[in-house]
């Protein structure tokens, strides 16, 4: 299902709740605060999908995620398995980036 998901199927879900359950701790919300188009506009023909990334902020805390694969649910989208890099603080909030080719 990864491979088929585009930039539009993420759009509509912008600054929404997607939810990170790490068992004993407390499930983790983070917000998809952006999402970004990669490369140039003009695709070849039987390319496949434009990349793109989703920006993710985390609450604000002391402890942050580490670059790794977390399944993030969303009560439209449903589990998705996404490999989340984390690039700094923004207000005291983690931004985690993840990236499709």
């Amino acid at each position: 299902m990864l491979d088929r998901l585009t930039s539009a199927d993420f759009t509509p879900y912008l600054h929404q709740t997607f939810t990170i359950r790490l068992e004993p701790v407390e499930a983790i919300a983070l917000e998809l605060a952006q999402v970004t188009e990669l490369g140039s506009a003009a695709a070849e023909p039987g390319a496949g999908r434009r990349p793109f990334s989703l920006l993710f902020l985390g609450p604000v805390s002391q402890q942050y995620l580490l670059q790794h694969i977390y399944r993030l649910e969303h009560e439209q989208l449903g589990a998705l398995d996404l490999f989340l890099v984390p690039l700094g603080l923004e207000g005291g909030r983690m931004r985690y980036e993840a990236v499709f080719n």
